[in-house]
């Protein structure tokens, strides 16, 4: 794979790079990614996240399955009483208000039974890294268990809590996504931005 060359590389941190087979484009935003990936054209595009640019060009890429634009993530904090979660849901809620998360994302305060209580953080996967980075940066904690990824998201579902309480999360990307045919006229060229 041949990279272009990029001026100011560290502002691609975050970006993705899209392996098209016979030509490679970095730039693109995870909304950007997960539209081409519906393309039956360019459904076997190889991706790959930038989680380190340099100054003199080099960047540090990770493999993304293409599922991954596909699935939601999420993490859960547990508590044993309806209170404790409830305070749990609240923090979380303030916490968006106070400092914006990186994408849209739904909270749920729900109930599995009378002492099993859970806060439930749910997101498009490909924000996984960045929910984590926004909740670690900003301190949020919980006194109970918590767990996260795709499968506690289908273990949720499955077990289909009564939702007591739901609010949903707005992210304001820092880069605007493109869309439609102004996305997919610009897929030839190396670099996106």
């Amino acid at each position: 794979m041949r990279l272009p060359r990029l001026d100011r590389p560290q502002r691609y941190t975050g970006l993705y790079v899209l392996d098209f087979g016979d030509h490679t484009a970095v730039g693109f935003t995870a909304e950007e990614v997960a539209q081409v990936l519906e393309s039956e054209r360019y459904k076997d595009t190889k991706v790959y996240k930038i989680h380190k640019a340099y100054p003199d060009g080099r960047l540090e890429l990770k493999g993304v399955p293409a599922q991954t634009f596909q699935l939601e993530a999420g993490i859960f904090f547990y508590a044993s009483s309806e209170q404790q979660a409830r305070d749990d849901f609240r923090r979380l809620i303030d916490l968006a208000i106070a400092h914006q998360p990186p994408c849209k994302a739904k909270v749920h305060l729900a109930r599995y039974r009378d002492d099993l209580f859970v806060t439930a953080l749910i997101y498009p996967a490909e924000y996984d890294d960045e929910i984590s980075d926004w909740l670690l940066r900003h301190d949020y904690r919980t006194a109970g268990a918590a767990e996260g990824g795709t499968g506690a998201v289908q273990r949720y579902y499955e077990r289909r809590p009564v939702v007591l309480d739901r609010h949903q999360l707005y992210g304001e990307p820092a880069i605007e996504p493109r869309t439609g045919q102004e996305l997919l006229a610009s897929l030839h060229l190396a670099v996106q931005r």
